[in-house]
């Protein structure tokens, strides 16, 4: 088995499920040590009050090949994060991958809701819980990263620069939210270039998250049952297909090219040739724009 990022160390922020645990799994897949952290642990849930925990993510990360390390921590408190890149300094010296895939915002928001009728400490929430803790991430966890050349940092978004241009994204608070991450990356490029690492916006398709799956009432291995309800879930993906994604990212000695760019799952499949588990490429935001949005029948041909 291929191990391109043996020796690497690699900490993915917000990994208890979703895109964070594909990102984690694949990253130890590709043989680093991975930090998961989160607020969902088997003693104690965050307020999302669901079964994963970033223990089990750290079990799937050592399963996969690679090193699963689980701690717990509120990206919102900077003592906590602090605390956090100073064990991982302690016990690994390094830190070569930052994923910055805080979120925690699904329970907050409402669908094209106007801002003076959303409920304004749920959008506040919701722009500290995606915004703020990534910043503070950043600000504790690089002096670390660029203490030795090559670091890269992935911020974790929805939806890509020019598709979240041209597009307003389910509300002020969400659309808000996304833009920042993406804005995030740019900035982090102009910042970390200089310094020999590497920072991009990073964003999955149509992921089929454990929430995701609830929502429509299946599982992965029947997802598709979900199609006559949602025709155009065809399109897509599992958290594993953008985790393939970062590990591309990070096992690429060229990745610089990339600095400050926004990214997708299904455009970066294309760079490296990668696949989703059942060996297709789904290209999501390229579907949305040209069959979705543009009002046309569910078909992935040539899409996936």
């Amino acid at each position: 088995m291929s191990a391109p990022l043996k020796d690497k160390v690699a900490l993915v922020a917000g990994a208890t499920r979703g895109a964070g645990r594909g990102m984690a799994v694949e990253l130890g897949a590709a043989g680093a040590t991975v930090y998961v952290t989160g607020r969902s642990t088997r003693t104690r849930r965050s307020e999302y009050d669901r079964p994963e925990t970033i223990e089990d993510t750290a079990d799937l990360v050592t399963e996969a090949g690679g090193q699963g390390i689980a701690v717990p921590a509120d990206h919102l408190d900077p003592a906590q994060v602090r605390t956090l890149v100073e064990r991982i300094d302690e016990e690994q010296g390094r830190l070569d991958v930052l994923v910055n895939d805080i979120w925690g915002g699904e329970k907050l928001f409402g669908w094209d809701v106007p801002v003076w009728e959303h409920d304004l400490d749920n959008g506040l929430r919701l722009l500290r819980l995606a915004v703020e803790t990534h910043a503070i991430t950043s600000h504790h966890a690089l002096p670390l990263l660029v203490r030795h050349p090559g670091g890269l940092v992935v911020e974790v978004t929805d939806g890509t620069a020019d598709y979240n241009g041209d597009n307003y994204r389910v509300n002020f608070f969400y659309d808000l939210a996304k833009a920042s991450v993406l804005r995030m990356a740019f900035a982090l490029g102009h910042e970390l270039g200089p310094r020999g690492a590497t920072a991009v916006a990073l964003t999955p398709g149509w992921l089929r998250s454990e929430l995701m799956l609830e929502t429509y009432g299946v599982q992965e291995e029947n997802w598709r049952d979900a199609l006559e309800r949602v025709p155009h879930f065809a399109i897509s993906e599992t958290p594993r297909y953008v985790g393939r994604a970062v590990a591309a990212l990070a096992a690429d000695p060229d990745v610089a090219r990339f600095n400050g760019q926004s990214l997708s799952s299904g455009g970066l499949a294309q760079v490296y040739g990668f696949t989703d588990l059942d060996g297709s490429r789904p290209d999501a935001w390229r579907y949305l724009v040209e069959v979705q949005d543009a009002g046309k029948p569910a078909d992935t041909s040539g899409y996936r």
